[in-house]
């Protein structure tokens, strides 16, 4: 499953292919990891994903054959391990993790640098040379089943109760409206400001157990378009929780269909 690394586990690893998700300019303006190859957060989320009824939704999954032109003109392989970092605490990266592996790539070759751009230029070296990989036939083969989950099974979990509803969104955003019966889980609350990575495994277990989001539960994520769920969504798996569920659509979806909210 997709886990969390470290920045010396990426230096002991000269094989893995590394991925900076930042914008153009930040890759090649301000540096980037040595060997990283650049591919920016909108170049991998539909601008509008065409929906039941023909409304877009901005964020969603790629289309098919641009995600394969895109991974194969970074010279990333169907085999490979891949290590993907941002400069915001891996909420970018994670998106793009959750997206290979939703078209099959193997979760447990996908890795979240702990830390970010920011932290592993505190320590460890950054270049601004560019690598010229070689292009690969980069093939998506989505898997039977996914972690994706659409409205009605969302609406049924919840009024069923049988799985831990978690909103990964601030504080305002959750008291505006959020699905019944969601807890809220800002994403940010697991990262620590001052590595800029994961918090320590003991403190995350501890603040997801006050929320109910244990191992032995059903969890299904939201948040607004995807993003923030990514992140979260790649903390759990790297905790060992199994039975995680990732609801795309999120609240834009909900909100659109007109689905119930609840108000703090």
């Amino acid at each position: 499953m997709t886990d969390i690394v470290s920045a010396e586990w990426v230096l002991d690893r000269p094989d893995v292919r590394i991925v900076d998700v930042r914008d153009a300019w930040e890759y090649d303006g301000i540096g980037h990891l040595p060997g990283a190859v650049n591919v920016p957060f909108d170049a991998y989320r539909a601008d509008a994903h065409e929906a039941e009824g023909g409304e877009g939704s901005a964020g969603m999954l790629p289309d098919e054959g641009e995600f394969e032109a895109l991974l194969g003109e970074a010279g990333i392989g169907v085999d490979d391990h891949v290590v993907a970092y941002d400069d915001t605490h891996g909420v970018f990266a994670a998106r793009l993790l959750v997206t290979l592996e939703l078209f099959g790539h193997d979760p447990a070759k996908l890795h979240l640098l702990d830390g970010d751009f920011s932290a592993w230029q505190l320590e460890h070296e950054t270049t601004g040379e560019v690598p010229e990989p070689a292009p690969t036939d980069y093939a998506v083969d989505p898997p039977a089943e996914t972690p994706l989950v659409d409205a009605d099974a969302v609406s049924a979990a919840a009024e069923s109760g049988d799985a831990v509803i978690v909103d990964t969104r601030e504080q305002w955003e959750y008291e505006e409206g959020h699905i019944p019966g969601a807890v809220r889980l800002d994403w940010q609350t697991l990262v620590d400001d001052e590595t800029r990575g994961l918090r320590p495994e003991d403190d995350v277990r501890e603040i997801l157990t006050e929320r109910g989001i244990v191992p032995e539960e059903r969890i299904v994520l939201y948040c607004n378009t995807a993003r923030r769920i990514s992140h979260t969504y790649v903390v759990l798996r790297h905790l060992g929780f199994e039975d995680v569920a990732f609801y795309e659509g999120s609240l834009t979806e909900w909100e659109r269909q007109g689905r119930p909210l609840e108000t703090a």
